[in-house]
């Protein structure tokens, strides 16, 4: 067997599983009313990413890309997880690499300490307690240039600068501040991003392919085609909250999720906003085909003690049968899964709530079902919460099989925020955390 055919056999044997794992449940998928109970379980393995300095990994897919990590090791690469085919093997992603925030006379500044950093797509495998990197793609333009994390566009992404905030930096059309990972049975990548947001074809040797953005966008000067071929209400995307969930469901269609509810009509109307959307894309069509909408659980129930709702969001997707999800939400501190069904009678698409005309807004209804709004309805799987061990700010989650599934945390390449994250010397003051993928056995079967 060839090895194209090998690879499109091990994505089938992936999807057959996924269709088998919850599609008998799948009409219980309701909206509870009261506390809800998943299952609970248990870490069975916790592997560990070693230290790579950062410049030793760019530098090893792009000679002289990075000319001084400023201390900073490999990270980032849990911005989501799937499976590579092998048990104990799946592909992640990078996201735009190490940033952060220092204020600037009461501004908050975007910080880029390691401007030549490209995003990329990184296979690994679960050796014992070792995240073993077994491949890694840098993600390149048409011409073979790498793309970077750099924001793409002045006045609507924001501002770049240096580590200590004090030069800008330029802007880059070609930036890509990635998230989610599928792969398609013909060895093709499907990627999200934050920044237009967009969905991202990337070839299997790391080139973009297409970036669909909302319609409207405008982005010029891009080093690949851009398609204007999403919903032009997404363009009112809270900034850094972009596109973050993406699953591949068994027939080929994909779910983008939007990390957290538009800014729709303004910064207030989003940020008191509990419902963000999802979109179904179909790659053989080239379009979008559904939209729906998604409401979270209040914030306290998700993390309790938290009172603040924009600390909510969806950071991952998981096709388990030909419409079904688990959706993840989730703050930095708690993360729980849930199931969900994608119905005809869901999808919004081309309805008054899918236009920033609508008044009010689907973002602004304080109960958008009471109002109308077909939202999707939803059952608690899991509250990870209730696992000891598993991590914080769990970006990826993957299905191993039907009592098992795997988590991974973005640990921000080590970076905290402000003025404190680098030394009078200009090298990183690590946080200490780890890059962690964990496999979870639980109680129950996942149905």
């Amino acid at each position: 067997m060839t090895r194209p055919a090998r690879r499109r056999v091990a994505v089938a044997a992936i999807s057959a599983l996924a269709v088998s794992l919850l599609l008998p449940a799948a009409a219980d998928a309701t909206t509870q009313s009261g506390p809800e109970q998943g299952v609970s379980g248990k870490v069975v393995r916790t592997s560990t990413l070693p230290d790579i300095p950062l410049a030793t990994f760019s530098n090893a897919l792009l000679h002289h890309s990075v000319a001084d990590d400023r201390g900073v090791d490999l990270g980032g690469i849990g911005s989501d997880l799937f499976p590579a085919g092998r048990r104990g093997e799946f592909w992640t992603v990078t996201d735009r690499g190490p940033n952060g925030q220092i204020k600037i006379d009461g501004v908050n500044r975007r910080t880029f300490p390691v401007p030549g950093f490209d995003p990329a797509i990184v296979k690994v495998k679960v050796d014992g307690s070792r995240l073993e990197i077994l491949k890694a793609l840098p993600i390149r333009t048409r011409s073979g240039a790498p793309v970077t994390g750099l924001s793409n566009q002045s006045g609507r992404d924001e501002n770049p600068y240096t580590y200590d905030a004090s030069t800008p930096l330029g802007f880059n059309p070609d930036g890509l501040d990635t998230e989610g990972i599928v792969q398609s049975h013909d060895g093709t990548f499907w990627l999200v991003d934050e920044y237009g947001p967009s969905l991202v074809h990337v070839s299997a040797t790391g080139r973009v392919l297409t970036r669909y953005v909302p319609e409207g966008l405008a982005l010029k000067g891009a080093d690949y085609p851009v398609v204007e071929g999403l919903p032009s209400v997404f363009l009112t995307r809270k900034g850094n909250r972009g596109f973050e969930g993406l699953a591949q469901l068994p027939g080929g269609d994909l779910v983008i999720a939007l990390q957290s509810p538009l800014l729709n009509p303004s910064k207030q109307v989003g940020e008191a906003s509990g419902t963000t959307r999802l979109l179904r894309f179909s790659p053989r069509r080239g379009k979008v085909t559904a939209e729906y909408a998604y409401a979270f659980d209040p914030v306290g129930t998700v993390d309790p003690g938290e009172d603040d709702p924009t600390e909510l969001k969806v950071s991952s997707v998981v096709a388990t049968g030909p419409d079904t999800l688990l959706v993840q939400e989730r703050t930095d501190r708690a993360s729980r899964l849930h199931r969900v069904v994608l119905r005809p009678g869901n999808n919004i698409l081309g309805t008054a709530w899918d236009s920033t005309a609508t008044t009010p807004s689907l973002e602004a209804l304080p109960n958008p079902a009471a109002a109308g709004v077909p939202v999707l309805s939803k059952k608690l799987v899991v509250d990870l919460n209730t696992v000891p061990g598993a991590p914080k700010k769990i970006e990826g989650v993957a299905v191993v099989d039907s009592r098992t599934i795997a988590v991974i945390n973005d640990n921000d390449f080590g970076m905290t925020d402000g003025a404190g994250a680098f030394g009078p010397d200009g090298r990183l003051v690590d946080s200490g955390v780890e890059t962690t993928l964990v496999q979870i056995r639980l109680d129950a079967r996942l149905r």
